[in-house]
């Protein structure tokens, strides 16, 4: 169970220091980084589906950046995750023609 501390990017204790605080810290086992990054994916999606329009770039970029980085734990690296997404986009179809499927016959 997650009950303390959040992951956070990689300069946020340098940007902390910055504004002149220390910040408490610690490196997470790969278990923990693995059910954080996981935490993280919530946390992110959550806050682009508050988002209004102006904000939802940035919550979106943020939802890739934690999508990219759950790749790496899995050792896929990014240009391997995209040939995964574009093999499924041309076996399986992508989402721009907005199909809401409501079921069979």
């Amino acid at each position: 169970m997650l009950t303390e501390g959040k992951l956070v990017r990689d300069r946020i204790p340098q940007i902390i220091r910055a504004d002149g605080a220390e910040p408490e810290v610690y490196v997470a086992e790969p278990a923990e980084y693995r059910a954080r990054l996981r935490a993280k994916l919530a946390e992110e999606v959550a806050e682009y589906m508050e988002a209004d329009e102006t904000d939802a770039p940035e919550e979106l970029a943020d939802v890739l950046e934690v999508a990219f980085a759950l790749a790496a734990d899995l050792g896929v690296d990014p240009a391997q995750l995209e040939k995964i997404r574009a093999s499924k986009a041309e076996q399986r179809g992508s989402f721009s023609e907005r199909i809401v499927w409501t079921g069979n016959r």
